[in-house]
């Protein structure tokens, strides 16, 4: 029982407490570094003072948050999210399955290609509620394809979201002494990513495969002017020809170019910072966007990501706070002694930690220098590999995001299907969205643990 009060033990338990009591992250953070600051003998000005030092360890990530969210209200304030999905869509229409994972497609593009987060939701959904109540598509099968979309690319495709995600978990890594490349986290990702999909498959072909009868379809205040109508009452959704806002004009072309750049960038640096502001750039340069507005878009750029950005710099302030009071190294040796040699015991017992810890954090960025700070010294005392180590981190930050009701990924779905007031957040998207994605996620990540 003495381990139990080890200063991480009991900083962790505070920090799942709190967040799962709906305490506001950042302060759930802080109250947790106190914690563990306090039990592992540092004074209260030590223990900030470790914190505050420690905010730089994300800094690069939190800032290409930022430039990624001026470069998503861009894409947003341009319209051409609105006019690529319309274009999309017509090649969705078919089988009830076809259509669920076309939607799932459309969804993982958010992530990388067109890096908009869940901005396009509202634009996509709600225009369509009206076509798919009337053939009677259950909603839990739609939220369970947006929050396959918004979660696996990042996991396993190292652009746009994914280049941060794979870009801290490697970091934060070395951090902690275990080198790893950026490229080989996609490797250590496929099996947890892989059950995903069988997962989403599960949802679609399975669970929700029977036709859902709702009450009043598509119509709702919160649906927008267009909410009355569905994807096949368009009079020309490829060409947008009695719509004069579909039209592609300079400012379209300026912002694809933007983007276009950002995604090669990327590619060629390795760096979402350099490529995030190229893209800012580009459009600013090809008259996209004014430059007098530039103070604006900033402004709405940080609204929408700054909170993630700020919970990625407190939780790498909260790790450092763990690695000085010297209590981690003492948490592994007696959970060594206790778990022996079973790498079994030890991926499963890693796994339940991260459960409690995202899923009331509900970011799975903003966890993982929390979790690496515990995982990676344990996993090296157990004998398990950089990969088999980057799995276990990367599924269980990634559980956070899928099946927690404060998650990105959840909420999203849930604001463009209940624009008519029909889809519980909890039942219709969170149960559903956990059930197929954080079991699969889970398993994979035990199951890559011993076989890399």
């Amino acid at each position: 029982m003495s381990e139990l009060l080890n200063p991480v033990v009991l900083s962790v338990l505070v920090l799942a407490a709190l967040s799962l009591a709906r305490v506001n992250v950042i302060i759930a953070l802080l109250l947790a570094a106190v914690v563990a600051g306090l039990a592992g003998g540092l004074s209260l000005e030590s223990t900030f003072s470790t914190l505050v030092g420690g905010l730089g360890g994300q800094g690069e990530t939190a800032l290409s948050y930022i430039l990624l969210g001026t470069l998503a209200v861009m894409v947003a304030r341009s319209g051409l999210a609105e006019k690529l999905i319309r274009r999309v869509m017509p090649l969705l229409r078919g089988p009830r399955a076809m259509v669920l994972f076309g939607i799932a497609g459309v969804a993982c593009l958010s992530q990388n290609l067109v890096p908009v987060h869940i901005a396009f939701i509202p634009i996509l959904i709600p225009p369509l509620l009206t076509a798919f109540d009337r053939l009677q598509f259950d909603r839990r099968a739609i939220a369970t394809a947006l929050t396959f979309g918004l979660k696996a690319p990042y996991l396993l495709v190292p652009l746009g979201f994914g280049l941060i995600f794979q870009g801290i978990v490697a970091e934060e890594m070395t951090r902690h002494g275990v080198e790893i490349s950026l490229r080989e986290v996609p490797l250590a990702m496929a099996i947890p990513v892989a059950g995903m999909v069988v997962g989403l498959a599960v949802a679609v072909l399975v669970t929700y495969r029977r036709p859902r009868v709702y009450a009043m379809p598509g119509i709702g205040p919160a649906a927008g002017p267009s909410a009355g109508r569905g994807a096949d009452d368009d009079v020309d959704a490829s060409s947008g020809d009695e719509n004069p806002a579909l039209r592609w004009g300079r400012g379209d072309v300026a912002v694809l170019l933007g983007l276009v750049v950002t995604l090669v960038l990327q590619l060629v640096y390795g760096s979402l910072v350099i490529a995030a502001l190229a893209g800012i750039l580009v459009v600013f340069l090809a008259r996209g966007e004014s430059w007098k507005q530039g103070d604006p878009i900033i402004d709405r750029g940080v609204a929408m990501m700054g909170t993630i950005a700020f919970i990625m710099l407190v939780a790498s302030g909260y790790a450092a706070v763990l690695t000085e009071t010297g209590a981690v190294e003492t948490l592994v040796e007696a959970a060594a002694a206790w778990i022996g040699d079973s790498q079994l015991l030890a991926a499963v017992l890693m796994m339940v930690v991260g459960v409690l810890v995202t899923m009331g954090i509900g970011t799975s960025f903003g966890t993982v220098p929390v979790l690496a700070a515990i995982f990676v010294p344990l996993a090296v005392s157990l004998g398990f590999s950089p990969l088999a180590t980057a799995a276990l981190i990367g599924s269980a930050a990634g559980i956070g995001d899928a099946g927690s009701p404060a998650s990105d990924s959840t909420l999203g779905p849930t604001s463009g299907l209940n624009a008519d007031g029909q889809h519980n957040h909890i039942w219709d998207t969170c149960v559903p969205t956990f059930l197929h994605f954080n079991i699969p996620l889970f398993l994979g990540g035990v199951i890559a643990a011993l076989v890399l």
